[in-house]
């Protein structure tokens, strides 16, 4: 009989290991899709000399699609649950899109050698953080709600910043925010394997769920990328 138990715990345990990794498996899957869509358009608008000039030049069009940018989140945020997982796939992929844009008139303004080193770099951070946040046995949810109250004041800063500007200042934001978003991975990716551990199986709702934990671990990626290129990235 005791074998019998130890056999059922086994097998429960193999089960939700099992539904953890396919619930990873999606998130990660979308967070690179949507990266290698960013990096797509960013590479066709950047190639055409003519719509680059046009984007960077206006900058109604650049913050309407900032403006464009946030709405999605938005939306996505408060009711991802509302919508069918192909609505909230189709909508993540229209955010990377708009940010691919974006990506292009930022990038445009470095040299190739300063994106390929601030790339390299934020995909080796983010990776050795997000390994770190999905094995680690500590507890990070008191990290992130520190981290996540330090990027509320980040953003202010950035916002007061942008008046008043400062290049040290500046710097020291940037300093600061690539730790927070490094931080942030490794709690986020805790937080989403918690998540998955629960799953039970990956059906409709969890699909949905795992849409917008690609979104939030893209959002991390994008961010540290941007702000190690602000910090040491030469201009063209």
């Amino acid at each position: 009989m005791e074998k019998d138990y130890y056999s059922m715990g086994t097998t429960a345990d193999r089960t939700q290991a099992a539904d953890q990794r396919k619930f990873m498996i999606w998130v990660y899957r979308w967070m690179f899709l949507g990266l290698v869509m960013t990096s797509l358009v960013a590479w066709v608008v950047f190639s055409n000399k003519n719509w680059l000039a046009y984007i960077t030049q206006s900058s109604g069009l650049f913050f309407g699609i900032i403006i464009a940018e946030l709405i999605v989140v938005f939306v996505l945020s408060f009711n991802i649950m509302k919508m069918s997982v192909t609505t909230a796939i189709s909508m993540f992929l229209f955010y990377s899109v708009l940010n691919g844009v974006v990506v292009s008139s930022v990038v445009a303004v470095y040299t190739a050698a300063s994106v390929g080193y601030a790339l390299f770099i934020a995909a080796l951070m983010f990776g050795i953080m997000s390994v770190y946040g999905y094995f680690t046995k500590s507890d990070l949810t008191r990290m992130g709600n520190l981290l996540s109250m330090g990027l509320i004041g980040l953003l202010i800063a950035f916002v007061v910043n942008m008046i008043w500007f400062n290049s040290t200042v500046y710097w020291v934001i940037s300093f600061l925010g690539v730790l927070i978003f490094v931080g942030l991975t490794a709690y986020d990716t805790q937080r989403l394997k918690q998540i998955g551990e629960m799953s039970g199986s990956l059906d409709n709702n969890y699909m949905k769920i795992g849409v917008m934990g690609a979104l939030t671990l893209y959002l991390d990626f994008i961010n540290i990328f941007f702000l190690l290129l602000g910090m040491s990235g030469k201009r063209s």
